[in-house]
């Protein structure tokens, strides 16, 4: 099947945000000690915006002596407020599609343990307490007829409006596979066990007496606190399946209106899902709003996820990798040949116009903050259930969880230009565009290192000496964003353009390629060498009356070809009209 995708998402520079960390635009809807997944310790309350990171408040203290069993906790008290008062700032990097991780009400701080998917949490809108007691007395069931628009939902659908109002776009995070035990279903089967309306949405292992719950079922890899949702080899239950199709109707087309919904979903753990929903799904999707775009969490290299009958692209994990092993690692670093060879191997699993739409990012909330994956190379992100452990302050007390040195902001820029000339869509986690440090969860989901905020220093992990370094945003690494940001606008051969490599080497670190439409080449080079590089383009000659727009290459004639000088760590983009 040939497949087809929203044409819009091929101009896309997508800015994920993760919603609690993001931006506080409303202290009255702050969580309160009743919020927790936990009871609430003594003395808890929000954490400080700028406080330091691996700082302890006295209440973490007393929970538990280990920082990571209790910094999952905490609450910072970023809300959809937050978000639309940052628009602007996101309008303003060049980003012009928005990914939010789950919105939909849940205990935790990241909300992949949904309570349920058709209400928005109440502490991310601007009454809490009002839609508590709305729910409460509403007494919903799976039937959308029973459904109430609490104030959260709307405050959600007017973001989506001023989203669209700015010309931008907006996806929402999608976590089918599996939900948290205060969602509304498993709340029934805890209630009323075998007689539960809900019984055939879950797998049931085994009624016994062994288990305060009376029954054993499934978990999410084996997780208990993540009960998965029933389903054969081809699909889920029919009763989960139709609210599955009224929840996404519901977002997509509010009271049927698509132009006031969101504009497609990010599918958590996809790979767990059976192909056969998706494929119902996407049909479902596709005739409430026909422009929606799907994009699934897959690592492997695998097609039949983007086929044309289940979803329009993929988070592009193996360009993370890829681009990983050329430019971060040291003593296992790839040439600029291998590193060709490897994208190539990508682009021709895939389809090309879902080539186009590819989310390619450099870090996400599920792995180090991009700036600490360059500080730490050789994990070996190939193997990456084995590199996500390596990650961890928690597990590798050797992690450097800063930002690196000079060479390591140099090679930022060249990560940042890399996603902004290649094939696909670029995806920046949010604080990257700041060098925002980190290591793996939970530590990549820090509060944003907001411009004109004054953080306080940062101390190492628990267990470690050192002074505490200073955190600061990079705002020059902000402008280099902007910059190349507003070049991919401008240049549509960067956006829909063919790829061909002009340049890589065997035994080093210079990659040239060009990307060619019907009014323009672009010709885009990264050295990733620690040294100035010289060498001869072939085919390169119509560029040589070219400027590089990011001010750091020379490109001469030699012929048909060119002459090309590159200082070290760099990046050069020579546009030229056809």
């Amino acid at each position: 099947m040939k497949a087809t995708v929203p044409d819009w998402a091929k101009d896309a520079i997508w800015y994920q945000i993760f919603p609690e960390r993001f931006a506080n635009g409303d202290a009255a809807n702050d969580p309160g000690p009743a919020s927790l997944e936990i009871p609430a310790p003594a003395g808890w309350r929000i954490t400080p915006w700028t406080s330091d990171w691996y700082a302890r408040a006295e209440w973490e203290r007393n929970l538990d002596p280990d920082f990571f069993k209790t910094v999952l906790h905490r609450r910072y008290g970023g809300d959809i407020r937050g978000i639309m008062e940052k628009l602007d700032y996101i309008r303003d990097l060049g980003a012009n599609a928005i990914y939010l991780n789950p919105m939909f009400r849940a205990a935790s701080h990241h909300k992949y343990d949904g309570a349920s998917f058709h209400h928005i949490d109440e502490h991310f809108g601007p009454d809490p307490e009002g839609d508590r007691k709305m729910l409460e007395a509403a007494r919903e069931t799976a039937d959308p007829k029973t459904w109430v628009w609490t104030s959260a939902d709307k405050l959600f659908l007017e973001l989506v409006k001023n989203v669209h109002g700015m010309g931008m776009r907006i996806i929402i995070d999608g976590v089918f596979n599996h939900c948290g035990r205060q969602f509304f279903a498993f709340q029934d089967l805890l209630k009323n066990k075998k007689d539960s309306q809900y019984l055939d949405w879950y797998h049931v292992l085994e009624w016994t007496d062994k288990t305060p719950d009376g029954f054993y079922y499934n978990g999410w890899w084996g997780i208990n606190e993540l009960p998965e949702f029933r389903r054969d080899e081809n699909t889920f239950n029919p009763g989960y399946k139709k609210y599955l199709f009224d929840i996404t109707r519901r977002w997509l087309a509010p009271d049927g209106k698509m132009e006031n919904g969101a504009d497609g979903f990010r599918l958590d753990v996809a790979f767990c899902v059976p192909h056969g929903f998706w494929k119902e799904w996407r049909a479902h999707v596709k005739s409430v709003k026909p422009e929606a775009y799907l994009t699934a969490e897959v690592i492997d290299l695998d097609p039949k996820y983007v086929s044309g009958d289940e979803f329009d692209a993929m988070m592009n994990y193996q360009f993370t990798m890829a681009a990983v092993c050329f430019l971060a690692d040291r003593e296992k670093r790839i040439p600029s040949a291998e590193f060709d060879r490897r994208l190539a191997k990508i682009r021709a699993a895939y389809p090309e116009d879902v080539t186009y739409v590819m989310q390619n990012l450099m870090a996400s909330h599920d792995t180090p903050r991009l700036r600490s994956i360059l500080a730490n190379p050789d994990l070996d992100i190939w193997d990456f259930t084995g590199f996500h452990h390596r990650s961890k302050a928690e597990l590798n007390k050797t992690y450097d969880t800063g930002r690196g040195g000079k060479r390591e902001g140099a090679l930022h820029r060249l990560c940042a230009a890399l996603q902004m000339t290649y094939v696909g869509a670029p995806m920046i986690y949010y604080g990257d565009e700041l060098g925002m440090p980190g290591a793996n969860d939970p530590d990549c989901r820090k509060p944003m290192l907001w411009p004109g905020m004054k953080f306080e220093n940062e101390s190492l992990p628990p267990g470690r000496t050192g002074r505490p370094r200073p955190n600061t945003p990079e705002l020059e690494l902000l402008e280099w964003y902007k910059k190349l940001a507003a070049v991919r606008h401008k240049h549509e051969a960067l956006r829909r353009g063919t790829f061909e490599t002009l340049y890589s080497e065997e035994d080093g670190h210079l990659f040239a390629f060009v990307r060619r439409n019907g009014k323009e080449a672009v010709l885009c080079v990264i050295n990733a060498d620690d040294k100035p590089r010289s060498a001869v383009i072939d085919g390169a000659g119509t560029f040589t009356l070219a400027k590089d727009v990011l001010g750091a290459g020379r490109i001469s004639p030699s012929g048909k070809n060119a002459g090309l000088e590159m200082p070290p760590l760099s990046a050069a983009i020579f546009p030229i009209a056809q």
